[in-house]
């Protein structure tokens, strides 16, 4: 990598200028989709408890729902960028229209899983009825917007992919503007509409997503650069094998998403044997770093378009310019975030509670995630330019023995058999991003160095 960096300067500007403009609205996008989350948390936190609970119980299956769609979508950015790259942009079209066709169905059948599925699911693991009745009922009205979301990460694939990402940016800011005051309105009863509560949640969030989606529409449809692209210009029955090349791009993408989902997930439950305190540090510490991700993240779906467009034209130098690039930027970054974290973890855990033995405890966890800050952010880089070769199989076994095979184990047994308790949790975490780190990298350049120059 350095060797690619150290020459040809000017190239090398050239293309940190374009993946820095890339990844800014990438990244003010991904924040607003975690501020959406945190108005959702709000405003049902401030009405009671009771609803707070209800809605957290349905997000964390809504959430399920979301990555499936937007793993599966992410096939398109660098199906995209690789025809644009290649000036093949008159089949980009056709492809935009079979991407509908597999984005609509699988909104719709998500929306129905989530709305009749997850009931019944709460009520075989023991669900406290009340909530159960609330957490329900978000479900049933979330739903609804689950085709919108399905649609909207076509049309952020289809811009994205063409190197456009300001529109993603325009539209999740507006999707964050409009729920405060919709999700307000529906939960607490104003303008004549009655109390909703986690029902008006769920609405408030599925009428937001349709907004963003037919927003995204109209703006696609009004521009020239993507009017050229004759998007709807004529209709196209369902193509097998086009269906196929997205699935079989996107599938590992969504698996590999609910595999590190899952891996935080089952950490967070078996950390709920330590005690509310700990619980409670947990959750302070992994809200700091999964906010902090959200740069390296937007410079990984940078990466992805950058690495799609060289590789589309057939420039396997451009190909390990992108790549290089996207990891020096992210380790950048990531030594910048794990300095932050390192010097002021008690003051930064101190914005979330008063609490000083909460405060102690989230201050050493923080210190934790400073250090996987580096793992983790060259994991998320090399995966983004893994997916512009369209690489997204071999990504996915790696991450999955990683997170699995290699930091659920160590976390468990340096927690429990090392007595380390919850900071043995989070060493786990730090090994298995380690280990998805060094073998994702490996991986990226072993191909990117196979290409023909």
């Amino acid at each position: 990598m350095t060797s690619i960096l150290s020459t040809d300067r000017p190239r090398v500007a050239s293309e940190v200028a374009a993946t820095v403009r890339l990844a800014l609205p990438l990244v003010l996008g991904q924040l607003s989709a975690i501020g959406m989350n945190l108005i959702d948390t709000v405003l049902a936190g401030h009405l009671d408890a009771h609803t707070l609970g209800a809605v957290a119980l349905g997000s964390n299956v809504w959430v399920l729902a979301i990555i499936v769609i937007i793993g599966t979508m992410m096939a398109l950015q660098p199906s995209i960028s690789q025809l644009h790259g290649a000036d093949r942009d008159a089949d980009i079209g056709p492809l935009f229209r079979q991407a509908l066709w597999l984005a609509i169905p699988l909104g719709v059948a998500l929306g129905l899983a989530t709305a009749f599925a997850a009931p019944m699911l709460f009520g075989l693991i023991g669900v406290e009825a009340s909530l159960v009745a609330d957490a329900s009922a978000f479900l049933g009205a979330v739903a609804w917007g689950a085709p919108a979301l399905s649609v909207f990460f076509v049309l952020r694939g289809l811009s994205e992919g063409m190197g456009r990402t300001r529109p993603t940016m325009y539209f999740s800011v507006l999707g964050l503007v409009l729920l405060g005051p919709i999700g307000y309105v529906l939960m607490y009863g104003a303008l004549g509409v009655p109390r909703l509560g986690a029902f008006g949640c769920g609405l408030a969030t599925a009428i937001v997503l349709w907004l963003q989606c037919i927003a995204f529409a109209v703006y696609l449809a009004r521009r020239s650069t993507y009017r050229n692209l004759d998007l709807l210009a004529r209709f196209d029955r369902p193509d097998l094998r086009s269906l196929g090349e997205l699935l079989h791009i996107g599938g590992p993408i969504a698996i590999t998403l609910l595999m590190e989902a899952g891996l935080f997930v089952a950490v967070a439950l078996t950390i709920g044997k330590f005690g509310t305190d700990i619980i409670a540090s947990h959750q302070i510490a992994i809200n700091i770093a999964s906010v902090a991700f959200m740069i390296p993240l937007g410079i990984a779906m940078a990466t992805t378009v950058r690495v799609g467009h060289a590789r589309g034209r057939q420039d396997a130098r451009g190909v390990r310019l992108a790549g290089a690039v996207g990891l020096l930027l992210t380790l950048c970054v990531q030594i910048l975030s794990a300095t932050v974290l390192f010097s002021i973890p008690a003051r930064i855990a101190g914005l979330y509670t008063t609490d000083a033995a909460v405060i102690a405890l989230a201050a050493q966890l923080l210190t934790l995630a400073a250090i996987f800050q580096l793992s983790d952010g060259v994991q998320a880089a090399s995966n983004g330019a893994l997916r512009g070769l369209k690489d997204t199989r071999v990504p996915m076994l790696i991450t999955g023995f990683a997170y699995w095979a290699v930091g659920m184990p160590t976390g468990l047994w340096l927690a429990f058999r090392a007595d380390l308790g919850v900071r043995g949790m989070w060493m786990g975490l730090i090994a298995g991003l380690s280990v998805a780190a060094v073998l994702l990298t490996r991986r990226f350049w072993r191909l990117a160095n196979r290409l023909q120059d």
